[in-house]
């Protein structure tokens, strides 16, 4: 594995946030309330809704609601070996992971397809290298709070934001380009994370940068059941949003949350950075401003939840084949919904969809495909996924994925984001995939999460645009060949 290189970069990054969250008023001495500690007590219902969620605090709920729902593992906890007395005086928690890995396809291909984060096929991977450093609102009272995250390793290059740890040279599927913190080609350093808020667990506000409300895998590696994750995830939803957020909690039933935001990935780009907007017809075309909320209700035991979200605005459409440093603006809007229910204290099941919608996503390219009756020039793309986990033991969990998603347009699935041109494929049609996991719990700080995945691909009948093949079993030089692949895999995140 190549990251030893440039690994304590992260660990300096990580000694710069401290002194950021120090200027908040210090609080009286709390008890560490990190998530793991609370998701992990017996009391506390299986982590699998989205809010609001018992004992946690509001600000974390949203981004660890794919963890792995077991009911109880240890008495106390993750141990967390980088908090002092000092800090924890001041309200301030800091604490990290570590998430390495490996994976193959039963092609012998060097890369996994569009299956990400572990898209190098048997590579190891340090996928994570993870500091977060946070100042928690109080529960029933006004206060200042915070978050730093840093991310340093393989999967970097899926939360950086233009004008932060990105440049963009050109609109590409999931809004990045040009890591601007790349160590290598594969390593490098992010931070999808760096906000302060105001308030209290019921009401708050919140400004800066931080991640989607959208969908329901997340980035960090402790959030999520599997290694592997959902193509909605991957190619359907935004990662991270800069701008204004408030939230609302009037009761345990009820979570509102809604603020304006800079769109998709972005930190402060305009539309119009370095280059021509050729649609300037189109409403709005000069401003990103766009809408971020969701609404939960959950039921009154707890054990279910519905969480309806949405991001909307202008966003970056296409880049124009004709004319050079000359690009399309159009709306973009993607709508997630996720419901859970906690059938016993061992079974729970997860239904996830989402709908993705971009206007002018053909811009002026002759390989554009377009299916029969919908909107010229534009995109859509929109799934299921659903999940079943089941706690056969206290440290031992199993889970289920089905998923289905549909690339209509051919503008969202890429094959090998790192592997080398072609990376952007044409894949109009519908992947399917079923992925089977344990979740094996070691002592207070350690997770082992083997898994195996089967995915396939059905291609639309006269899809003239394809161009790159298939998007499985690309061997080096080559096209894909393949309309389906086997994956195996594990990872195993130890926490400190």
């Amino acid at each position: 594995m190549n990251f030893g290189r440039n690994i304590l970069l992260a660990y300096v990054m990580a000694s710069l946030a401290s002194p950021l969250l120090h200027a908040a008023d210090p609080a009286a001495a709390i008890e560490d309330n990190g998530l793991y500690d609370l998701y992990t007590q017996n009391e506390v219902p299986a982590p699998v809704t989205l809010m609001p969620r018992a004992g946690v605090p509001d600000e974390d709920v949203y981004q660890y609601r794919a963890a792995a729902p077991q009911e109880t593992v240890t008495e106390e906890g993750a141990t967390r070996y980088l908090e002092t007395d000092f800090l924890l005086k001041r309200g301030i928690n800091t604490y990290g992971w570590i998430d390495i890995g490996i994976g193959a396809n039963d092609w012998g291909a060097d890369w996994n397809g569009p299956v990400t984060f572990n898209d190098r096929a048997w590579q190891g991977q340090m996928n994570q290298l993870y500091l977060v450093n946070e100042r928690i609102l109080n529960d029933d009272s006004f206060s200042w709070g915070g978050r730093i995250d840093l991310l340093y390793g393989t999967d970097f290059l899926y939360t950086v934001a233009a004008g932060l740890d990105a440049y963009r040279t050109y609109p590409d599927p999931i809004g990045l380009s040009g890591p601007r913190w790349a160590s290598s080609r594969y390593y490098g350093l992010a931070m999808p994370q760096l906000y302060g808020e105001f308030g209290s667990q019921e009401l708050n506000v919140k400004f800066g940068h931080f991640y989607t409300l959208i969908g329901y895998e997340v980035v960090p590696a402790i959030g999520n059941f599997f290694y592997t994750h959902a193509y909605t995830m991957q190619y359907g939803e935004p990662f991270t949003h800069t701008g204004v957020l408030g939230t609302w909690v009037p009761n345990d039933q009820l979570t509102i949350i809604g603020g304006i935001t800079n769109g998709s990935d972005n930190w402060d780009n305009g539309l119009e950075t370095g280059r021509t907007i050729a649609n300037q017809n189109y409403a709005n075309y000069n401003s990103n401003a766009s809408f971020l909320g969701a609404i939960t209700f959950s039921s009154s035991d707890g054990t279910q939840a519905l969480t309806l979200a949405n991001s909307s605005g202008n966003e970056l459409a296409a880049e124009s084949f004709v004319n050079p440093n000359t690009a399309y603006v159009g709306n973009r809007t993607v709508t997630s919904l996720v419901y859970s229910n906690e059938f016993t204290n061992k079974l729970t099941y997860v239904y996830q969809s989402d709908f993705g919608y971009q206007a002018y996503a053909g811009g002026d390219s002759p390989i554009y495909y377009e299916t029969q009756g919908q909107q010229p020039g534009s995109a859509y793309w929109y799934g299921v996924n659903q999940y079943v986990f089941y706690n056969f033991t206290d440290y031992l969990i199993g889970g289920l994925r089905l998923e289905w998603f549909r690339d209509n347009n051919g503008t969202k699935v890429q094959y090998g984001l790192r592997s080398g041109s072609p990376e952007l494929g044409n894949f109009a049609g519908n992947f399917w995939a079923m992925t089977w996991g344990l979740n094996y719990l070691v002592g207070n700080n350690l997770i082992i999460r083997p898994e195996l995945r089967y995915d396939w691909f059905s291609q639309d009948v006269g899809n003239a645009a394809q161009g790159v093949g298939l998007p499985f079993g690309r061997l080096a030089g080559g096209l894909g060949t393949q309309s389906d692949q086997f994956y195996g895999g594990c990872d195993v995140v130890w926490q400190f």
